[in-house]
């Protein structure tokens, strides 16, 4: 989309968590990208200085940009902040529910994996395997990694 941009535009991002999944620095670097392509940045609900800022002069204009960029960095590192958060809190829950026996994760789907395996196995790439198989290339290296370090076995099957 950056790549796309015309002077002039208008991103919108729908809430600033949008951005604040990465770590501020990225963030601020998107926000320059979109801003050296002669765009501008919108996020609902985030107080915008930048008309006010473009019908003053000297000092005032200095400061009005000054306190936007502040503006944001400041929205940006308390959303990314609320984002680590929350990860943390879940991940807290999760191991509380498996200390107390109610999480177990996710059903090894063994169909899928001994198809993977199969396929590997035959010579397939890991893109086909993948294409093949219908999951993503992630989940082909994952299983098959789990498969080479169990001595070639697959889930379930004896060792």
């Amino acid at each position: 989309m950056i790549a796309d941009l015309q002077v002039g535009e208008v991103v919108v991002a729908e809430k600033i968590d949008r951005l604040s999944r990465l770590p501020l620095a990225e963030a601020e670097k998107i926000v320059n990208s979109i801003r050296a392509k002669g765009a501008k940045l919108a996020v609902p609900g985030l107080v915008d200085l930048s008309d006010i800022a473009a019908d003053t002069d000297g000092v005032a204009r200095i400061v009005l940009e000054s306190v936007q960029k502040l503006l944001l960095k400041l929205a940006l590192q308390m959303a990314r902040d609320d984002y680590e958060t929350r990860r943390e809190r879940q991940r807290q829950g999760v191991q509380l529910a498996k200390v107390a026996g109610k999480y177990t994760g996710r059903i090894v789907d063994a169909a899928t994996h001994q198809r993977i395996v199969a396929l590997r196995g035959a010579g397939q790439t890991i893109k086909r395997t993948a294409e093949l198989a219908g999951c993503s290339e992630s989940q082909v290296k994952r299983i098959w990694a789990i498969y080479q370090a169990s001595n070639g076995h697959c889930d379930g099957e004896k060792k």
